[in-house]
């Protein structure tokens, strides 16, 4: 027990001494170190219970309760005064309604309900575990590097590393709390911990989009906190149970639902679901690792774990459909959305929004084999898209853009960061990468069980995914500008976690029957008290091994391995002579012209503006419909 609270209290320590140490030598020494022991710790406590499991209420659970108390009246306040001085007075109310509705609850209604397991580590909490872990400790060490030439860059934005990457651990820190407690007050605290973390980095720069932006996430986050408070108030009074292990096992009634709805939404909210995925947009002002680290090991990954917990009441009740029903307008149209996006940042925003409305719908569908998918979407997207969002920033800096119009000359400033975006890439929609592995088991688990609407969702926004990720591949590997530029390499502190983050990208794919050997179809029989089996069979298996093989063998006879080689590297073919300079060519005509590769990006078919607005009102409709389907559910 006393390792799993130093995995909560750890990152806390490190936050606090990393925000009071202004000497970049001693800060940077910290977090590296800091980071390196969340690791450790992370690997220590997944390998300890990882077998056996743990679960427990701490001793002390009175004064834990009078702490987070404490500190959500203190967050409230913060955010109430900010939101007044500022002028966004809707997060003023958000948090002077659940607060103090919250509060009100643990001092009155509370009394006399017995908390029997505050905290639970099981298989799928190792799973969540591990990805904060390992990737958030990841980001933070990529930050330090980051950093330093962040600012190089912009001298406009007022130096506050130490704020930074204080928020970065306090984020981790929270995320180990949230998915560790079964407690519910301890888990919506953590909950709106993230929330507070979100908005503190996506306003790093202080410009006024980074501030109208932080204010949007808040907004949005506290409303799906709103929600969270009103579910812990209604489960407490009306089931004499603050449990979520205890909720999950109940009989899927329409008074249980009500409080499943509401946490749905606040899942719905924090994953960045439509309609509420505009703060996930906007959290691109930020520097790259807090991208990173909102879009693959905490924040978002925060709802679905949520949505994935609740899959048993979910399937084919009313609440189920509806998420089911949000969870394919988010992936459907994310997917088309992206096509038109040309800034890298932008592009990965989309996907994500996209597949976490592809996990949403795993999840609440509700049988093992969609569950299965769903957790190994979480595993897949958090490593790949991690890989991504760190690589991108890496490039920013190198080119000066990010835009992947310009990107067809890095493999001349950077080899190492082309192989390692090809990796991530090839990670998000290649076979026998994970992602596609997932999709493959998720379009079987829905035929299985008769949602056919999801398959044809499935089908038609995977082939939107195959449209964007191959645009962006087919700039990495066109090599159309090639010529002379002077490479500007990055700090060790970046291209270490980039490197294993590619390694863990392959590895995963080679691993994945293991992880679903020894840890998801354990979860999955103990969850639904059946045996479950792997949905795929040791053939296919076997298949996307060799595939994955070659795709390593193959690049191998390319490359000279002896000495009497007879290749010529020849100029590159461009549809008419080649000038020299690998830039231009001599037309029919004989005059000189710039060659030119361009995407197309089809904005007038799948633009923001052509798309987001309906699909959002579509969206509100949706959850319209699932308020009176329980109001009438609850009326019988």
């Amino acid at each position: 027990m006393n390792v799993i609270y130093a995995l909560i209290l750890f990152p806390l320590v490190v936050s606090i001494i990393t925000f009071f140490v202004r000497n970049d030598g001693i800060r940077n020494a910290v977090v590296k170190a800091g980071s390196f022991i969340v690791l450790i710790l992370t690997l220590i406590v997944s390998i300890r219970y990882f077998n056996s499991g743990i679960s427990f209420t701490p001793a002390n659970e009175e004064a834990i309760d009078i702490l987070i108390m404490a500190v959500e009246t203190l967050v409230a306040a913060y955010i109430i005064i900010a939101g007044l001085k500022n002028k966004k007075y809707i997060v003023s109310v958000f948090a002077a309604i659940q607060t103090p509705l919250i509060l009100w609850f643990e001092l009155t209604r509370k009394q006399g309900i017995e908390i029997e397991t505050g905290i639970i580590f099981d298989k799928l909490t190792a799973i969540m575990v591990l990805i904060i872990g390992i990737i958030g400790s990841l980001i933070c060490l990529y930050a330090v590097g980051y950093m330093k030439w962040y600012h190089t860059h912009h001298k406009e934005y007022t130096e506050r590393k130490h704020f930074f990457l204080a928020i970065l651990f306090l984020f981790l820190s929270a995320m180990f709390g949230l998915v560790l407690s079964n407690n519910l007050t301890w888990l919506y605290f953590c909950w709106e911990l993230t929330t507070l973390c979100s908005y503190l980095l996506i306003g790093y720069t202080k410009t006024e989009e980074a501030k109208n932006n932080s204010f949007r996430a808040l907004a949005i986050n506290l409303g799906g906190g709103l929600a969270f408070a009103a579910a812990i108030v209604f489960i407490g009074i009306n089931f004499k149970t603050l449990e979520l292990s205890a909720l999950i096992a109940m009989q899927p009634e329409a008074m249980v639902m009500i409080p499943v709805f509401l946490l749905s939404v606040a899942a719905l909210t924090k994953s960045a679901g439509l309609p509420f995925s505009s703060w996930l947009l906007g959290a691109m002002v930020a520097p790259t690792p807090s991208s990173a680290l909102l879009h693959s090991a905490t924040m978002v990954k925060a709802g679905v774990y949520l949505i994935i917990r609740l899959a048993p009441l979910l399937g084919l009740t009313s609440v189920g459909i509806i998420v089911t029903t949000m969870g394919c307008i988010t992936f459907l149209i994310c997917s088309l959305i992206a096509i038109s996006q040309s800034d890298a940042k932008k592009i990965l925003a989309y996907s994500t929004i996209a597949n976490l409305g592809l996990i949403v719908i795993c999840a609440s569908v509700g049988t093992q084999e969609s569950i299965w998918a769903a957790i190994l979407l979480v595993i897949f997207h958090a490593v790949s898209k991690s890989l991504l969002f760190l690589s991108v920033g890496s490039i920013e800096h190198q080119l000066g853009s990010r835009n992947v119009e310009d990107m067809d000359i890095l493999l001349h400033v950077s080899r190492k960061l082309s192989l390692y975006m090809i990796i991530g890439i090839a990670g998000m929609f290649l076979a026998p990468f994970g992602m596609l592995i997932s999709k493959w088991v998720a379009m079987k688990a829905f035929i299985d069980s008769n949602h056919i609407f999801t398959v044809i969702v499935i089908a038609y926004g995977s082939a939107a995914t195959l449209f964007y990720w191959t645009k962006w591949m087919g700039k990495l590997v066109s090599n159309a500008n090639a010529k002379k530029v002077n490479k500007h390499t990055f700090f060790a502190e970046e291209e270490i976690p980039i490197f294993i983050q590619a390694v863990l990208v392959v590895v995963s794919c080679f691993t994945f029957p293991l992880i679903s050997k020894f840890a998801l179809i354990p979860y999955l029989t103990n969850l639904y008290g059946t045996n479950a089996v792997i949905p795929i069979g040791t053939s296919d298996v076997k298949i996307m091994i060799i595939m994955l093989a070659m795709l390593l063998i193959i690049p191998i006879s390319f490359i000279p391995i002896y000495k009497q080689d007879k290749r010529r590297i020849v100029p590159i073919y461009m549809a008419g002579e080649n000038t020299g300079d690998n830039e231009s060519f001599y037309g029919g005509n004989g005059e000189k012209r710039k060659v030119e590769l361009r995407n197309w990006y089809l904005e007038s078919y799948f633009g923001t503006q052509k798309l987001s607005f309906w699909c959002n009102i579509i969206s509100i409709c949706v959850l319209c419909a699932g308020v009176v389907l329980l109001i009438g559910g609850f009326a019988k």
